[in-house]
């Protein structure tokens, strides 16, 4: 039975997501938790938080090169 991605294969053997050695199901569990990305005020030009509020950043994926995007978006 033919779907949008192609056949079903119940053969588990052609999957291989882990080539490197790596278990990276948990890390992607943890990042669907806790979300991706974060937006925040800015005011004169300075981050403009509550009393409490904070940016945390989780690493859980390893020791890869990152890169941070920053979007900013004007009256």
């Amino acid at each position: 039975m033919a779907g949008a991605t192609g056949p079903f294969n119940p053969d588990p053997n052609p999957y291989h997501p882990n080539r490197t050695g790596e278990d990276i199901a948990d890390p992607h569990l943890k990042r669907q938790i806790m979300g991706r990305e974060v937006v925040v005020a800015i005011t004169k030009g300075k981050l403009d938080f509550g009393p409490w509020e904070q940016i945390f950043y989780g690493e859980f994926d390893g020791h890869r090169a990152k890169r941070v995007l920053v979007k900013i978006i004007d009256e």
